[in-house]
């Protein structure tokens, strides 16, 4: 059966999507695995969005969100919505997704991505990621002795 456009575009930012997630979990960063229920999210959470493609005809996107602890998400959120301005908790949520975006844009970067701040307003810390690396390439973790690659590059078992 052969893929539509839409599928095939979906399959297309999934594979960056991982490859992202290769990336950072060989930096050492947790990952929010797909599924997890949100309440247990810890770390670097990193998805293909397609909303913009399903209802504004534009590219899908690569988003990668830093979720701070359940704890501290929970305190950031009370203090939000009892109007008592900036808590300690709300400043150090701020801090702490600032400081781990410029973090991931750094480590992306270095493998060969191209990844930016996310223009967006409802979520101002999200990572966009344009462009992973030049296709063949190795990344950097890999075992090249041993022909290790990762399940997205070109030619690797879960490609064919």
């Amino acid at each position: 059966m052969a893929e539509t456009s839409d599928e095939s575009v979906r399959v297309t930012f999934e594979r960056l999507a991982q490859q992202v997630r290769d990336e950072l979990a060989a930096a050492g960063l947790p990952l929010v695995t797909p599924g997890l229920s949100p309440e247990l999210a810890v770390g670097a959470e990193v998805r293909a969005d397609m909303w913009n493609h399903h209802f504004h005809g534009e590219e899908p996107e690569v988003v990668v969100s830093w979720k701070v602890s359940p704890q501290l998400r929970s305190n950031a959120m009370a203090g939000a919505r009892q109007g008592r301005g900036v808590t300690p908790a709300i400043r150090q949520s701020g801090e702490v997704q600032i400081a781990m975006a410029a973090a991931i844009i750094a480590i992306l970067s270095a493998a060969g991505f191209t990844a930016r701040d996310r223009d967006n307003d409802i979520s101002p810390f999200d990572v966009q990621v344009l462009v992973g690396p030049e296709p063949g390439g190795q990344p950097s973790w890999a075992f090249p002795e041993e022909g290790l690659v990762s399940p997205c590059q070109p030619g690797s078992v879960a490609e064919a």
